[in-house]
């Protein structure tokens, strides 16, 4: 019989004491070591025999798969891969990303499979990366865990989001999948996935299975992350074909009459690259094609962002691109995100356009070439907006907050034979159909610039900003949040209590003037907000708008209530066309609603009482 050694391997954190198949093993195990098994802890036994090879009693615990489950980020996995934020320990570990890549390559390989009806051999992977300083060590688990899966391996190096997408599709790279590592705006610390194929970015209910069969291989597997590949990854130059791809269609799109190669000569473009992966655009894209690009701002990778959060929504971002055009006289700003799925703009008068701006800007564009289109958007965008829409034409569809589930929306209009050409969330997520339904947010600017160059070549003087001037801002705006006071376990259902709660007050009649809002536009479809052919994920984040208006039936604004994704606490976004308005309806919330309902014992809403005293947040 072959001599065997026994080693005991603590997996902490667990909810169960272990348990052992054999009494034998346990009596010698707890002699040899005298262990004292903790409510809190599990232990796996490893056998080693004679012959070196390695045979696991394992013991799977939830907590220990919760902790993979806990990455998934809607459709995105997110996480800390960095010491050093206060209160959060690292989660997004190389062991979790293998499990979670190799779970990716497992599923691509089936539903290949599935879709041409045989075995497949030889997919290929690619992988691209923002400059964050846990890149390199979290692509090497990325490889491995593709590898174990049996995929061909190609990596992108430095790269944008849309690009990764955008190596499934265009020649000869065509991969039949794509991982991009980057967590967009959030600080250094973070890190994560986002994941494609050529049908586009998976949905919120795949990457959820991905990350349950991730979390099976994760509580069950006591390996490091594989440090030996069958077949290294390749390194390609796709950001070069990428960049080709953008300037030819500019230069296609604009047709220069005097010079077609460099359409853009003449104009100065300042970008504020936020030290992501958005610098290529000034080099590859704009000095390329004519433009002056002197002056623009954070171009070089550092994955520390050193000088402010990498976003089009930030407000210092949004002021150092102001100052730099309005120094050089420049014709546009613009400012990317991280991964460049996002973008900003800032006009020649130094206008920042963002938020609601920018998608009337990108609804101007859109409906000059798609005359009535439908325009799909999340429920936060204002009242204003939706009659800057229709007012050209167009049809506003007002839609579920999360830019996945405003772009499935559209998606979805599409195969019905409801012609949707843009949907855009106020984040700057941004996607056309003609663009493969991709939020690409160097696309978006291709777009605008294309319409700035045709300004100039029509004869006007006016920057891009005149194509929104008419587009009025709400008088009062508000976000407000209330923490759920609760074990994070169960969180999201004590959330969903109360925004169900919300809406039965609404439809019983409790909050006089009150109304569930449905569409901006409702021919679209049967209430947009609230649809019976919502995927799981999406019914999940529980959200609901309502429209409120006073004793005269006068509409005097609206009022958002959401469920967070991502954090335990419910999202309160107003708006008011009257002075006094926001706080109005903070109190009729707080007093008709959290006081009446009970529901304000489950949540820290703090903040709502102190805007509805003293009308403001600080």
């Amino acid at each position: 019989m072959a001599s065997t050694s026994t080693s005991l391997i603590p997996l902490r954190g667990h909810g169960r004491k272990a348990s052992f198949s054999s009494s034998p093993a346990k009596t010698a195990l707890k002699k040899a070591l005298r262990f004292s098994f903790s409510s809190r802890s599990s232990v796996v036994i490893c056998v080693k025999s004679s012959s070196g090879a390695v045979k696991y009693n394992e013991v799977v615990v939830d907590e220990e798969m919760d902790k993979i489950r806990r990455l998934q980020n809607g459709s995105d996995v997110r996480g800390v891969a960095l010491e050093g934020e206060k209160g959060r320990t690292v989660d997004l570990t190389p062991p979790a990303v293998e499990a979670i890549a190799e779970s990716f390559g497992e599923w691509i390989i089936k539903a290949l499979q599935k879709e041409r009806g045989r075995p497949v051999e030889d997919v290929t992977v690619s992988l691209g990366k923002d400059p964050r300083i846990s890149g390199a060590s979290l692509s090497v688990a990325v490889f491995a865990g593709l590898a174990r899966a049996g995929c061909l391996t190609f990596d992108l190096g430095l790269a944008t989001t849309p690009a990764c997408f955008m190596s499934t599709l265009l020649p000869p790279f065509a991969y039949d999948a794509s991982i991009m590592m980057t967590a967009s705006h959030l600080p250094y610390t973070r890190n994560g996935l986002k994941f494609f194929t050529k049908k586009g970015g998976l949905t919120s209910p795949e990457v959820e299975e991905i990350c349950d069969k991730a979390a099976h291989k994760y509580a069950n597997r006591l390996t490091k992350v594989s440090t030996m590949l069958n077949s290294p990854p390749k390194k390609v130059d796709f950001m070069r074909a990428y960049a080709k791809h953008l300037r030819d269609i500019i230069k296609e799109r604009v047709n220069h009459p005097i010079h077609y190669d460099t359409p853009l000569k003449g104009f100065q473009i300042i970008v504020n690259a936020g030290n992501g992966s958005g610098g290529f655009f000034t080099w590859d894209v704009l000095d390329q094609l004519g433009a002056d690009t002197f002056g623009s701002l954070h171009l070089n990778p550092d994955g520390m962002f050193p000088n402010h959060i990498p976003n089009p929504e930030d407000k210092t971002a949004m002021a150092l691109t102001r100052a730099a055009v309005l120094e050089n006289t420049a014709d546009l700003g613009i400012v990317f995100d991280t991964d460049v799925d996002r973008s900003g703009v800032v006009d020649n008068n130094g206008n920042p356009i963002n938020g609601d701006k920018l998608i009337a800007l990108m609804s101007a564009v859109v409906l000059k070439e798609h005359p009535g289109t439908t325009i799909v958007t999340d429920a936060r965008t204002s009242m204003e907006l939706t009659r800057f829409i229709t007012d050209r034409g167009g049809h506003h569809c007002l839609y579920r907050v999360g830019y996945r589930n405003v772009i499935d929306k559209g998606v979805h209009l599409n195969q019905d034979g409801v012609e949707t050409h843009l949907m855009m969330e106020t984040s700057g997520h941004g996607a056309l159909k003609e663009n493969y339904f991709l939020d690409d947010g160097a696309y978006m600017v291709v777009k605008i610039i294309i319409e700035m160059v045709r300004m100039r070549l029509e004869g006007s003087d006016e920057g891009i900003g005149s194509l929104i001037k008419d587009l009025e801002e709400p008088l009062e705006s508000i976000e407000l949040r209330m923490n759920i006071i609760s074990e994070p376990k169960y969180a999201k259902a004590r959330g969903r209590e109360v925004i169900e709660a919300f809406r039965s007050y609404i439809e019983e009649g409790q909050l006089k003037g009150w109304a569930l809002d449905a569409c901006g536009d409702c021919w679209v479809s049967e209430g947009c907000l609230v649809d019976s052919n919502d995927s799981p994920a999406a019914i999940d984040a529980h959200m609901y708008r309502a429209k409120v208006s006073n004793e005269k039936n006068e509409e005097i604004g609206w009022v958002h209530i959401r469920q967070s994704i991502h954090n335990p606490n419910i999202a309160i976004n107003m708006q008011s066309s009257v002075p006094g308005g926001c706080q109005l309806m903070t109190k009729v919330f707080r007093d008709k609603f959290l006081m009446v309902s009970g529901m304000g014992k489950t949540l820290d809403f703090s903040q709502v009482d102190k805007y509805a005293r003293l009308g403001k947040m600080g």
